[in-house]
């Protein structure tokens, strides 16, 4: 048992969770989390053969798992598999929307085809799944709504403008979330972790030397999607509405805020160490 999950197991006593993205990186750990936890756990992927390598492992350790592979960009078949859940499960009180995938390059470079391509999975994917569980919520219900963006979202560093736009799109209507839907007891968290070593370059598009730097960034982070996953339940169950990883992130995100001008000067300079 970790505290992060059992503070939220007080916050949500029936302890039914959504992930999308589950089956890697950050909706991975939450799941492994959660599990220890005794939650039930609704796993969505697009990636069915890992999926089914998690729900098996999951399972194997006495835990409650209905799963579905699914690619959140299929709004009606996201929406059948969230309704399936709401049945199966009686309601959900947690959603993790985790799934996200990565463009990067030079603008003058980049394709349509791909910045449509980030934009379906890592918004509109988001929205998908925010619209089908949301009515749920609000209709008595309540619950929590976390958000994975990026601190790619703010720290908006040069050659990586289709994904940097479609984080900071995510953190926009996160906080739009906020203010709409608190009188119906619905809390929103939207998460900005900066590199953690996850698999999320594994279907990455763009200039292969943007690409290359990038996996090297996450490689040598030396921080686990476990040691994320921790930390932002952690915050969840305190009722965060904003998670930053780690304290250097932090900085910059009050920086940014404090001096924007002084911040977009320093920025190029930071990344290049």
């Amino acid at each position: 048992m970790t505290r992060a999950a059992y503070n939220l197991s007080q916050k949500f006593t029936k302890r039914r969770v959504l992930i999308t993205g589950a089956a890697s990186g950050l909706g991975l750990a939450c799941a492994e989390i959660l599990a220890r936890e005794g939650w039930c756990l609704a796993l969505t992927d697009a990636d069915e053969s890992r999926l089914d390598i998690l729900v098996r492992n999951l399972r194997n350790h006495g835990a409650h798992v209905f799963a579905a592979p699914c690619d959140v960009r299929d709004e009606a078949t996201l929406c059948s598999v969230i309704d399936s859940i709401i049945v199966e499960l009686g309601g959900v009180d947690l959603a993790i929307f985790c799934a996200g995938v990565v463009v990067a390059g030079p603008f003058h470079s980049s394709k349509a085809e791909d910045w449509r391509w980030v934009f379906d999975v890592n918004l509109h994917g988001l929205v998908n799944a925010t619209r089908a569980v949301i009515a749920h919520m609000a209709n008595g219900q309540g619950g929590m709504l976390i958000n994975i963006a990026s601190a790619a979202s703010f720290c908006t560093g040069a050659n990586m403008s289709a994904y940097n736009a479609s984080k900071a799109a995510v953190v926009a209507f996160s906080e739009s979330m906020m203010q709409e839907y608190a009188s119906y007891g619905v809390e929103v968290m939207v998460a900005m972790p900066g590199f953690f070593k996850t698999r999320l370059m594994e279907h990455a598009r763009g200039n292969m030397k943007t690409l290359i730097s990038a996996r090297r960034l996450i490689e040598n982070s030396g921080i686990s999607s476990e040691e994320v996953a921790e930390a932002m339940l952690k915050a969840a169950a305190r009722g965060k509405r904003y998670f930053i990883f780690s304290n250097r992130y932090k900085y910059l995100w009050y920086l940014k805020r404090l001096l924007p001008s002084y911040f977009h000067n320093l920025l190029p300079l930071l990344l290049k160490r």
